[in-house]
């Protein structure tokens, strides 16, 4: 008899591997997930696009890096599936018809939205092409970035300025919940490889604009205390216990001893430090590292030999020796954005506008929007309490035919076209007939405006029972024998 095969890879009791985030600290089915994506996507431009490329490459490992927009899809698409997919955070890149670049960052399910202009920007492979040595793609981006924001709040500002202080806290708290926060305790210090930097740029004109410098970087460190070729034969030893022996090991063959290596000749004149060395480490900062790596396990008594030798160096020495001192460098992987918040929306793009840069409202004009959202509000309502109505009465007629017919459901077919509203995942104004996308090219459907105006005017009805007719008549005839 055959042996029932067992599927080992990707079913449960699968010995699959640990992923590289959940051995980094960072792997969390509550982290933030976010689509970067090209509203318009073949009219935006190859600039447009490749820039929305590189900040998925920011954005990762939290956001879906191979996404692929149609010409065909709606924003309503993306929102529609933010709820399955777990997407909390949407960037909507797009261009005017005037042909200014926009950015809009959307909080899933019901915002708010914040507007912004991207008045100038680099790509990152131009970032690349001006440094001397650029980093290439490592693991960096097997683990979310370290934020730093600077300047985002005014101790000087409040509700009546012209950039309100309760904007500048959601915008705060919009911008930190892109990525998942970080447990010191936790968190590993090798896991935090890149710096996300948000500075907001100070107007001194105090004219109430709010401008974002949007930089990238990687971390790089290095030893400090060695010389070159000691930090040489240190990565050679590294590299020889690796897998991987494509390269870096010195060469040693035109030497007698690898004394001239480290003298640098016969005579020592080459012999190089981090002072004399002519490519000396340019350090942005210098830190202590503790040494946790791992350590082979050794008996008690061992292990309390060694602790009184190194404590009697210490006080000899004055220092501890798993202590490493490194130097710290920012390395730019860009890209570069300028951008200028124009507009805050209350949904995902569209509701209510809370905050505006060139439009001001008056105090009664404010309150008329009041009356006119809070209208908007009550026959939001009234529509939902009539459909749920609907739906239980649908539901009230199909039971009684079933036991009026000992089982038999009236049409199976409408099951299909059913709704309960209650079940539906999102709540927003933008999902109403009436109320479209406030944003470039994002109106809704046009084919089914024509079918409400159509059920409104009473036109449908008549379409209905001619579709009826056809129906009935081509079951009548029968198929010829042949």
């Amino acid at each position: 008899m055959a042996r029932k095969r067992v599927k080992k890879r990707t079913h449960v009791g699968a010995k699959n591997p640990v992923s590289t985030a959940a051995l980094n600290g960072h792997a969390d089915r509550k982290d933030p997930k976010s689509m970067v994506i090209r509203i318009g996507a073949g009219e935006v431009g190859t600039s447009i696009s490749q820039l929305a490329t590189d900040v998925r490459r920011v954005m990762e490992p939290g956001t879906a890096t191979r996404l692929k927009e149609r010409k065909a899809n709606r924003l309503r698409d993306y929102v529609t599936m933010c709820g399955p997919l777990g997407v909390t955070h949407l960037l909507l890149f797009s261009r005017s018809e005037s042909g200014n670049t926009n950015l809009r960052l959307a909080i899933a399910p019901r915002g708010p939205t914040f507007n912004f202009r991207v008045d100038k920007y680099s790509l990152a492979k131009d970032v690349r092409r001006a440094q001397r040595h650029p980093k290439g793609g490592g693991k960096e981006y097997l683990t979310p970035p370290l934020l730093v924001m600077n300047n985002f709040t005014d101790p000087n500002a409040d509700a009546n300025s012209k950039v309100p202080k309760h904007l500048e806290s959601i915008t705060t708290t919009a911008f930190q919940s892109l990525f998942p926060p970080i447990n010191p305790q936790k968190t590993p210090l090798k896991s935090i490889r890149r710096v996300l930097l948000l500075n907001r740029e100070k107007s001194p004109e105090n004219d109430g604009s709010f401008i974002i410098n949007f930089r990238h970087y990687a971390i790089t460190t290095k030893a400090v205390g060695m010389s070159k070729p000691l930090r040489r034969l240190n990565a050679a030893e590294k590299l020889i216990k690796s897998k991987s022996r494509k390269g870096g090991l010195p060469n040693l063959g035109k030497l007698r001893d690898i004394s001239e290596f480290m003298i640098g000749g016969e005579d020592g004149q080459g012999y190089m430090t981090d002072g004399t060395s002519g490519s000396e480490y340019d350090t942005d900062a210098e830190i202590e590292i503790l040494d946790q790596g791992p350590k082979k396990v050794k008996s008690a008594k061992a292990r309390a030999a060694i602790a009184a030798v190194e404590a009697a160096e210490e006080e000899e020495e004055g220092h501890d020796d798993n202590v490493e001192r490194r130097a710290v460098k920012l390395v730019e992987l860009g890209p570069r954005m300028r951008l200028r918040m124009t507009k805050v929306e209350e949904g995902v793009c569209s509701g209510k506008v809370l905050w505006h840069e060139y439009v001001h409202k008056t105090q009664e004009e404010i309150r008329e929007l009041e009356k006119k959202w809070e209208q908007k509000r009550r026959e939001k309502e009234a529509r939902r309490k009539q459909q749920k109505a609907n739906v239980e009465k649908k539901k009230a007629e199909k039971a009684a035919h079933r036991k009026a017919t000992g089982g038999k459901s009236k049409d199976d077919s409408d099951d299909e076209d059913e709704m309960d509203v209650d079940d539906y995942p999102y709540d927003s104004d933008m999902y109403d007939a009436e109320d479209g996308f406030d944003s470039e090219g994002l109106a809704g459907d046009a084919e089914e405006q024509a079918n409400t105006k159509m059920e409104q005017d009473g036109e449908w009805e008549d379409e209905e029972a001619e579709i009826a007719q056809e129906a009935q008549a081509k079951g009548k005839k029968k198929p010829a024998l042949r």
